[in-house]
């Protein structure tokens, strides 16, 4: 599965030149809460990097979903976890009222924020918020070289905007490009999100 293919045939949904480092996922799943967690939601899990460190710190019957739009990735990484944990859909983070119709406890996000335009940023940024339990958390990354561009600046103010607390890690330098992690908690911010019809999962009893 070659995400440098990917990037070339599709920059604007797959965002990445390089899969995430394993110490880019380490630092991506840590300070979750993820050992407690019943319901994950990944946005954008792409290669799957940082859906094996999920997976490792999940609880036994805890439930990972993972939203991706790209039909190669989402084709793929459901022949690699069929047997697991994970229910892949495919399918846009901008309908996640409707593809995960109950509360969620955490959500990780590997989504290109930075190339992606405004108003779709804040739709899946209001799902995101919309989706989550009202203790629930948020992670995603980020990378050092764009810190300073507007659209980065952009995302931190909505991130800011729609979550209680927001904190931002070290730099991840063992990773291409290096990067850092945004962890946010306590969603305050819930403004109905922009849905569309798709692939509803059922509700868990």
């Amino acid at each position: 599965m070659s995400i440098m293919r990917e990037f070339l045939r599709r920059p604007r949904l797959t965002g990445a030149i390089a899969p995430s480092s394993s110490t880019l996922a380490q630092a991506m799943t840590s300070g979750l809460g993820l050992d407690h967690a019943e319901v994950v939601v990944e946005l954008g899990p792409g290669t799957g990097a940082i859906t094996g460190a999920i997976l490792r710190r999940l609880a036994p019957g805890a439930r990972l979903v993972a939203v991706e739009l790209n039909p190669v990735f989402a084709r793929r990484l459901t022949d690699r976890y069929q047997d697991s944990a994970v229910e892949m859909v495919q399918g846009s983070a901008e309908d996640l009222a409707t593809l995960v119709p109950y509360p969620v406890d955490v959500i990780v996000s590997g989504l290109p924020w930075t190339v992606m335009p405004h108003e779709r940023q804040r739709r899946i940024l209001d799902a995101a918020a919309g989706s989550l339990a009202p203790s629930g958390r948020f992670s995603t990354f980020a990378y050092v070289h764009a810190a300073w561009t507007p659209p980065a600046r952009r995302f931190a103010a909505e991130l800011a905007a729609r979550f209680s607390t927001v904190e931002r890690s070290r730099v991840v330098w063992p990773n291409v490009p290096p990067a850092y992690v945004h962890r946010a908690a306590l969603p305050c911010h819930k403004r109905p999100p922009t849905t569309a019809s798709g692939n509803t999962l059922t509700t868990p009893p």
